[in-house]
């Protein structure tokens, strides 16, 4: 509670800084007198709006809080050994107390600091500014009514946007910390709160209040508004009512969610076990977005999957937009990835930040060269991409051979996973043609544990292969405007929790009153859209929701989600989930067949997995423990259990 409070007395000496992103420069020409009064941030609309700025700027960036970083902690990925400070690896031993002083874990980044009037990703984290915002939303809302003047648009857009941030906050901590208290009032210096904690389900329904209240305030479009047409194709980034209701359907469904139902245990015994009441809340929710997507009447569409070449990332000559642009956009005038498909996300600038170090460390060093600490995914993770007729590999039916494993994925598999033969390197490799093919089979030309892939895989999904010293200047040199960045939530996530919401209620029919789409409805517009086979109406019951879970593992992967996942269908400490392994077997072909040959159609030989490592995990596991000082303060505010 010592930062807590710390936080609180903070906002104090800001009250009246505003500050934002580019977008938003009208917003930021305060009046000269802004520091002068504590009523000035609220008297108008362009004051207010510049204040409500300074929280966005808060928002961290998933993957680029610091020079080489942490985000996927669950079964999905694994990193060498040069990156064992890492908080990846020190989850994978168990030690969550390195969240409080991880700077390379967006949660945990400048836990004990921060600045929130940076432009630099660097000095975000989650922690690290949300009992700010909070207090600064609290401070706003005992303010706003006695000072504002402007037109009813205006007060809800701002009313909305602080209800949808005190709620986002908690929610964003809630997931790795479990119930806390819900601060919804402003204490004055002279207070020492004593702030008791709720259980999760108490605070997820005051999250609900509040994320309700901003669906019920805020627009669809903003540029469909009066005081928006101000900054008229500037205001995606703005949160609107899609956004809040999206995130009120993801507290429903998290709410649901077993662990959150019945407290942290081991066994897996009650995994499928929701709570049809939040289920049907969420469904409810989630339903009414997707309806109003599926009709049009909002900005928002999946985005294509269509390319020419889809081992490089280049798009169909007749698609409007591209898959790759989620998460990485070039010749674009540094272009903030995420297309018509992203629903929240945080400011975030281009080149720099994303070329020093992030788009370098997918590779093998050697080529990426830069610092020596390498994303990979595990094999086992690789193992959901089932085949192209949509069902898992381990079906009988899938027709999965492991003489050929490359062969007949499911299409994501080619656009995210970098295999045996993959050409790495486009460009003349000069002294580093044994890596022009990329060699990952057991021994291969990239298969150094120390310095590139120890599971005999990398992934692209995020960042492509050209991001490396030969071929740089078509992909992360300044020359390109690049621009790498993570969304919080996309709508492809909206189909998926949507589904799982309405399996609780009825499996693969189920469907909410607010959306024509049944559970399996949604699951299959997502194969639709990449061209796999539908869900098989064989799955049912307990099956039917494995089969929502492996969709949301591919069409998610890698973008932060698989542990809390993982944790909230409590499955993290199962022993499925808890292994990393490598794939291990012999190249059949030379090196000429991936001349001439595509690389899915190799064949190999003795495929099998070797266990990296397992993770020593017992129901302590489920929840990051609080900062020890923040519970030495007030009885109230107690430890995670395990971690006392």
């Amino acid at each position: 509670m010592k930062t807590i409070y710390k936080s609180f007395l903070t906002l104090g000496a800001a009250l009246t800084m505003m500050c934002g992103f580019s977008s938003c420069e009208d917003y930021l020409d305060k009046d000269p007198d802004s520091n002068v009064s504590p009523e000035t941030p609220f008297k108008n609309f362009q004051n207010a709006q510049g204040y409500v700025e300074e929280i966005y700027n808060c928002i961290p960036n998933i993957a680029q809080c610091d020079w080489t970083t942490s985000w996927n902690l669950g079964d999905d990925e694994i990193q060498n050994p040069q990156a064992d400070d890492m908080m990846l690896h020190q989850v994978d031993i168990g030690n969550y107390y390195a969240w409080q002083g991880s700077g390379g874990f967006y949660f945990g980044n400048k836990a004990f600091g921060g600045n929130p009037r940076s432009n630099s990703p660097f000095d975000h984290g989650i922690y690290a500014h949300a009992w700010y915002c909070i207090a600064k939303v609290n401070k706003a809302l005992n303010t706003f009514e006695d000072y504002f003047t402007g037109t009813k648009e205006e007060h809800d857009l701002i009313l909305g946007q602080l209800y949808f941030f005190r709620a986002w906050w908690h929610f964003e901590m809630m997931k790795w910390l479990g119930g806390l208290p819900y601060v919804d009032q402003e204490f004055s210096a002279s207070e020492t709160p004593q702030l008791e904690r709720l259980s999760y389900l108490e605070c997820a329904d005051k999250v609900a209040e509040d994320f309700s209240r901003a669906a019920s305030l805020l627009p669809v479009d903003w540029d469909k508004t009066t005081a928006g047409k101000k900054t008229m194709g500037h205001n995606e980034l703005r949160i609107n009512k899609i956004t809040a209701l999206c995130y009120l359907g993801k507290n429903y469904l998290w709410a649901a969610s077993p662990l959150m139902q019945h407290g942290a245990q081991t066994g897996g015994a009650r995994t499928y076990d929701y709570d049809a009441g939040y289920a049907s809340k969420a469904a409810d929710a989630l339903g009414e977005v997707l309806q109003m997507v599926e009709s049009g009447s909002t900005q928002y569409a999946l985005v294509s999957f269509d390319y020419d070449d889809i081992y490089n990332h280049k798009k169909s000559k007749t698609a409007t937009n591209c898959y790759s642009d989620l998460f990485f956009t070039t010749g674009q005038a540094w272009l903030q990835p995420g297309s018509t498909e992203a629903i929240f996300r945080g400011p975030s600038t281009g080149w720099s930040f994303t070329r020093y170090n992030y788009s370098r460390t997918f590779g093998p060093n050697a080529l990426c060269a830069q610092d020596n600490k390498i994303h990979q995914p595990t094999a086992n993770y690789v193992e959901y991409y089932g085949m192209e007729n949509g069902l898992p590999l381990d079906d009988p039916d899938s027709g999965y051979d492991p003489n050929y494993p490359f062969k007949g994925r499911d299409p994501r598999f080619y656009h995210d996973i970098i295999f045996d033969g993959v050409q790495y390197i486009n460009g003349d490799p000069g002294a580093d043609a044994a890596m022009k093919y990329a060699g990952l089979a057991t021994g291969g030309s990239m298969r150094a544990v120390s310095n590139a892939s120890r599971t005999g895989y990398f992934y692209q999904k995020l960042v492509p292969h050209t991001c490396q010293k030969i071929d740089q200047g078509s992909a992360d040199d300044y020359g390109p405007n690049p621009h790498a960045y993570i969304p919080y939530m996309r709508l492809a996530d909206i189909y998926l929790m949507y589904a799982e919401a309405c399996a609780v209620k009825g499996g693969p029919a189920g469907k909410s009153d607010k959306c024509s789409l049944t559970s399996i409805d949604a699951l299959n517009k997502l194969r639709d859209r990449v061209g796999a086979g539908h869900v098989s109406t064989k799955f049912t019951g307990n099956a039917y929701m494995d089969e929502v879970r492996r969709e949301r593992a591919v069409e998610l992967a890698f973008e932060g989600h698989r542990f809390n996942d993982l944790q909230r269908w409590l499955l993290l400490t199962e022993p499925k989930y808890t292994v990393k392994t490598s794939a291990e077997f012999i190249r059949v072909e030379d090196e000429s067949f991936f001349k001439d040959n595509d690389p899915r159609d190799a064949r190999i030989a003795e495929y099998h997995q070797e266990v990296i490592l397992t993770r020593d995990f017992s129901a302590k596991h489920y929840w990051f423990p609080l900062m020890r000082d923040d519970t030495y303060i007030f009885d109230g505010f107690v430890q995670n259990p395990g971690w006392e």
